[in-house]
């Protein structure tokens, strides 16, 4: 049984004061921050939290695919922030400009200084749009898009629905990105909405541009996708990176990593989807809470900072080696809440994140492959199904469960709806060779 530290003094709510001081301190009131919270205060309603978040919205950015498909309107994912705040946690509404984690202290833009006995990161990821040249004055406009801004998404369905054919290019950089599945999700539907257009379709060519070396980094599901691609006639294009837009001419400018070096390459678009380059945000990266990378420098199983005992880091600005995922930061979260209170309470850290994330890979407007996975690369199935498979039922979890889920439960606090089929597939994994689960897990591991 854990005992909890008693609720700090606070400064009363009619007073003004250039310092505040709370327990918990967590910065980022996206998925993984609103989450953390409605955790601990869960363990104990007595906590004093705070919540660093500047935004007075709340976006249930998975969704943004669904919008740039034409499944949905954005307006269906987006939420008040203060409405997502938990009961008991003090929304402070403004952004972080520095750290001093040797004092325990953050000081946030309107000078305040706001002092903590344990820190959570998680204010997510950064768009770097402006790493590729000429994009942020392309966007919206000349067929030019990406699913990657609440404010361009609706632009991907609007380019889709009025392509009259040529060459469609979906993209993916050179860095990290958060949800790394979608750049193929909006294409996979893209193609199907040609398709579906008289004469749209046998005058389309769909490209996808990658910086990667692959369709997919875990194998078992890079194999399913490389089917799917084969199917679809779409054209790879493999160590690609987009560095330039050029919107007179319509052309995407690529480095290509060849074995003679680096070499420019000039493609025509007449739409291209932008996945950008993505890092950690600036005052993160300028942080002493950063790596050499500029992440936040967690370990990879507690999730502690590897150099400050008090501070825990999760979601997608953290240097956890697996993808950047709302369903990752999910699985990191009671990771995180149990293991801070195991710190509070001077135990040992007992709680450790396997690298579970899931990425649901939407192939086309009837089917998807709900791609779940952990550290080791192998598939992670919460269903006793082969994972590997595309299926209509995992498209309507995408469209209809996930965000439900996500609004009504995830950051509620509630535990992981999967957890019930444990017992069933451990059984299956015990069963070896007669599951589809352990075969999918084989191919992962030989190819």
């Amino acid at each position: 049984m854990f005992t909890f530290p008693q609720r700090s003094q606070q400064t009363p709510k009619n007073s003004i004061s250039l310092t505040e001081h709370y327990q918990i301190v967590i910065v980022g009131g996206g998925a993984a921050g609103i989450t953390t919270a409605a955790q601990l205060l869960k363990q104990n309603s007595q906590l004093n939290i705070a919540i660093i978040e500047p935004g007075e919205k709340h976006y249930y950015q998975p969704g943004w695919t669904l919008v740039g498909g034409g499944i949905a309107p954005i307006d269906k994912f987006i939420r008040q922030e203060k409405d997502v705040i938990p009961q008991g946690a003090k929304w402070i509404k403004d952004y972080v400009t520095t750290f001093d984690p040797e004092g325990n202290t953050l000081t946030v833009a309107q000078g305040q200084q706001i002092e903590y006995d344990y820190l959570v990161v998680c204010p997510g990821i950064q768009i770097d749009w402006h790493l590729v040249k000429g994009l942020k004055f392309a966007l919206g406009k000349g067929g030019v898009t990406s699913n990657y801004s609440k404010d361009y998404a609706p632009y991907t369905w609007e380019t889709i629905k009025n392509f009259q054919g040529g060459t469609a290019i979906f993209t993916y950089p050179n860095t990290p990105i958060k949800c790394g599945g979608a750049p193929q999700k909006v294409m996979y539907m893209a193609d199907d909405s040609f398709k579906s257009k008289s004469g749209v379709g046998v005058n389309t060519k769909v490209m996808f541009c990658s910086a990667g070396a692959k369709m997919f980094g875990v194998p078992a599901y890079n194999a399913t996708l490389e089917g799917v691609i084969e199917r679809r006639g779409i054209t790879t294009k493999f160590s690609h990176n987009l560095k330039e837009i050029k919107a007179d001419t319509k052309e995407a400018i690529f480095d290509v990593t060849t074995d003679r070096g680096v070499e420019e390459v000039s493609i025509h678009y007449d739409m291209i989807h932008v996945a950008p380059p993505m890092s950690s945000p600036d005052f993160i990266k300028q942080s002493p809470l950063a790596n050499d990378k500029g992440w936040v420098d967690v370990n990879k199983y507690t999730l502690q900072h590897n150099r400050y005992p008090n501070v825990f880091g999760l979601g997608d600005a953290s240097s956890l080696p697996i993808s950047k995922t709302a369903a990752a930061a999910r699985k990191q979260t009671p990771v995180v809440v149990q293991n801070l209170i195991s710190q509070m309470n001077n135990k040992q850290l007992s709680s450790q994140y396997d690298g579970y994330t899931c990425c649901p890979l939407i192939t086309g407007y009837h089917s998807a492959i709900m791609a779940e996975f952990n550290y080791e690369g192998n598939p992670a199935p919460s269903f006793p199904l082969d994972p590997s498979k595309e299926r209509y039922s995992m498209f309507l979890a995408k469209v209809y469960a996930l965000p439900w889920i996500y609004w009504n439960r995830m950051l509620k606090g509630e535990w992981f709806e999967a957890d019930i089929f444990k017992p069933i597939n451990q059984l299956l994994q015990n069963n070896g060779d007669k599951n589809p689960i352990s075969k999918a897990r084989d191919r992962s591991s030989t190819c």
